[in-house]
């Protein structure tokens, strides 16, 4: 029950790290007509959950809970590294340091994370949102499929906030796409795990990236990504 409930705490949209506040290109899809309505915004953020959280963020962190784990800080090392290589954009970049920056001073008020640990986070740099969240995980007792799951809810429900927010669509809307991404997570986290070293990893979403850096210059906007 403890690791459950620390899992539900982690997945919260009310987690104070400011996902809430970013929307991940979509802002900007919807800027361009990409996304529309119900319909589009949630086949947009199916195939982000698909291309870009599984292949990429999913899989780092089923490499990271477990090096938390074992204290492999020069795994740990190369893969905050390479999450920050592969932001193609200032924002998606601001983004994972800024969450990153977040939870971390949250695990500081917590007992999640020891004070070694956190200190050893801070030691790789720029500690990025992957490898926080992870060492979060990692802390909470539950098993690395059950954690990732959490991981990618706690995603999905930002990102449909985000979508009902600037489409707009309504709560029910928003729910009928949130029940659509819950039955895809298990799936996606199962692939997640099998992707986990670095040579399967991948951040190739290029109208992502596009979409990105032409939001940093929207005329009007509600998020920072």
């Amino acid at each position: 029950m403890s690791a459950l409930l620390q899992l539900i705490w982690l997945a919260s949209p009310a987690l104070p790290i400011g996902g809430f506040s970013y929307s991940e290109g979509l802002e900007s899809a919807i800027e361009h007509g990409l996304v529309r309505d119900e319909a589009s915004a949630a086949e947009w953020l199916s195939q982000q959950l698909a291309l870009t959280q599984t292949r990429g963020d999913l899989a780092l962190a089923a490499r990271a809970l477990p090096a938390w784990r074992e204290g492999d800080l020069p795994a740990l090392k190369v893969l905050n590294d390479w999450v920050l290589q592969t932001r193609e954009t200032a924002e998606m970049r601001l983004q994972t340091e800024q969450m990153g920056r977040s939870l971390l001073d949250w695990l500081r008020n917590h007992h999640t994370a020891s004070p070694a640990q956190i200190a050893q986070c801070q030691a790789l740099g720029q500690p990025t949102y992957p490898l926080v969240m992870a060492l979060a995980l990692a802390g909470s007792g539950a098993a690395l499929a059950d954690g990732l799951l959490a991981y990618a809810f706690g995603w999905a429900e930002n990102m449909v906030g985000a979508a009902i927010k600037s489409v707009p669509l309504g709560q029910s809307a928003g729910q009928r796409m949130l029940a659509r991404l819950a039955a895809e997570i298990p799936a996606a986290v199962a692939q997640a795990m099998a992707l986990a070293e670095r040579d399967q990893r991948q951040a190739f979403s290029p109208m992502l990236a596009i979409l990105s850096a032409r939001h940093e210059t929207q005329y009007s906007r509600l998020f920072r990504s």
